[in-house]
C-alpha cells in the first residue's frame, strides 16, 4: 500500500513525479481526454505495475504517449503516409494510431499483440512529464478496471488512493472522453473507438472512413482487438442503465409508465424529465458538453446510490458517437429503441 500523494502542477511537482516514474512507479497523470495511469512503456516490471493497480485484463492493450515525432521512431516498423498525415493534421491531440510496433515495446504493454497505439496528447503537463523523462509513457484511463473513466485528480484519488505513490492534479480535464483510436488498411482509416477526433473531422484526410463493429456492437471476450475499451464492461457505476433510443416525448412517456419510486433520470436537462417526479441527472446538450461530462455523471450514479437509471440517448454522429460508445458500454448494452 502507498501513501498517494497529490501533486500539483507547478515545476517541482512534475520533477518529483518524473522522479517516481524513472524509478519504475506508477504516477496518476493528466490529458486533455481523461487522466491516465502512466509508467514507462519500455519498462515491463513498471507496465506489470499499472495493470495490478487497476486489475485490468492482460489482453487489453495499453495506449504509448510520447512528446513529439522524434519519440515516435524507434517504437514502430513502419508508418503509414496516411498516418503522417493524420499527425500532421490532430497531433497533439485526442487521437490514437495503431501501428506495427517494434520489439523496443514489451508484449505486455501491446496485450501480446503485434501493434501498438500511439498517441501525443495535448496537455501541457502530460507533454512535459514525458519530455523531462525522455521515454515514452504508457498510460490507460487512471480507474479501476471496468468502473467510469476519470476526469478529475479527484476521481483518480477515489480508485487509485492506496495503489500509485501520486497523482498530478490538472484539473478538469478539457475533452471527457478517451481518444479516437484508429487503424490503417491500404487508403482507408477504421475507427475501432471513437473520440473527440470524429469520423466527419477524418474524412478531411481521406474518404474512406470504416467505423468498425465495435463500436456499437458487444465483441467477445474471446476476440483479438487492437484498441482499448473494444471488449469487457467499461465505463460503468454500479447502476443498472437502460438507454432510451428515442423521441424525448417518447422518453418521456416510456419514464412515467416504467419508473419507480428509487429510479434515476439520466437526462441532457432537468426540463427532459419535467412532471415526472423523478430525480435527474443532466450531463448536457450538446455533444461536447456530453463528452465533457458524461463520466463525472456516470460517478455521480454512484454517489447518490443510484440503483436503476434511465438515461437519454445521445447522438450517434460526430462526437456524439463516442459518447453513446462509451454510454452503451456503460448500460452492457441495454437500449430500449421507440418509434
Amino acid at each position: 500500500m502507498f501513501d498517494t500523494k497529490m501533486l500539483s502542477s507547478d515545476e517541482g511537482s512534475i520533477i518529483e513525479a518524473v522522479r517516481l516514474l524513472k524509478n519504475g512507479e506508477v504516477v496518476g497523470i493528466p490529458t486533455e481526454t481523461v487522466y491516465g495511469l502512466g509508467a514507462n512503456a519500455l519498462d515491463e516490471s513498471a507496465v506489470r505495475k499499472i495493470f495490478k493497480a487497476k486489475g485490468r485484463p492482460a489482453d487489453n492493450p495499453l495506449i504509448v504517449h510520447i512528446c513529439d515525432m522524434e519519440m515516435i521512431k524507434p517504437l514502430v516498423t513502419h508508418i503509414p503516409e496516411l498516418a503522417y498525415r493524420c499527425a500532421e493534421n490532430f497531433w497533439a491531440g485526442p487521437l490514437t494510431m495503431i501501428l506495427p510496433k517494434a520489439d523496443i515495446i514489451p508484449d505486455v504493454t501491446s496485450g501480446g499483440l503485434d501493434t501498438v497505439g500511439i498517441r501525443m496528447p495535448s496537455h501541457k503537463t502530460a507533454k512535459e512529464v514525458i519530455k523531462k523523462c525522455g521515454f515514452p509513457i504508457a498510460a490507460p484511463s487512471a480507474n479501476l478496471s471496468g468502473s467510469p473513466s476519470p476526469t478529475t485528480a479527484e476521481h483518480v484519488l477515489n480508485d487509485m488512493n492506496g495503489r500509485i505513490p501520486a497523482i498530478i492534479n490538472g484539473g478538469f480535464s478539457a475533452v471527457g472522453v478517451e481518444s479516437t483510436v484508429i487503424s490503417f488498411e491500404n487508403d482507408a482509416i477504421r475507427i475501432l473507438r471513437p473520440g473527440f477526433i470524429s469520423a466527419e473531422d477524418l474524412s478531411e484526410i481521406t474518404q474512406n472512413i470504416i467505423i468498425d463493429k465495435g463500436v456499437v456492437e458487444k465483441v467477445s471476450n474471446r476476440s483479438v482487438v487492437r484498441s482499448p475499451g473494444m471488449k469487457y464492461k467499461h465505463y460503468a457505476p454500479k447502476a443498472d442503465i437502460t438507454i432510451i433510443d428515442s423521441s424525448l416525448e417518447a422518453f418521456k412517456a416510456y419514464i412515467a409508465k416504467h419508473k419507480t419510486q428509487d429510479c434515476v433520470c439520466m437526462a441532457f436537462d432537468e426540463s427532459d424529465c419535467d412532471g415526472l417526479g423523478v430525480k435527474t441527472v443532466c450531463y448536457g446538450n450538446t455533444d461536447e458538453q456530453q463528452a465533457h461530462l458524461l463520466f463525472d455523471k456516470l460517478r455521480e450514479l454512484d454517489v447518490i446510490g443510484a440503483k436503476k437509471v434511465y438515461a437519454r440517448c445521445p447522438n450517434k454522429k460526430g462526437v456524439g458517437l463516442a459518447v453513446y460508445n462509451r454510454l452503451l458500454r456503460a448500460a452492457a448494452f441495454q437500449v430500449v429503441t421507440l418509434e
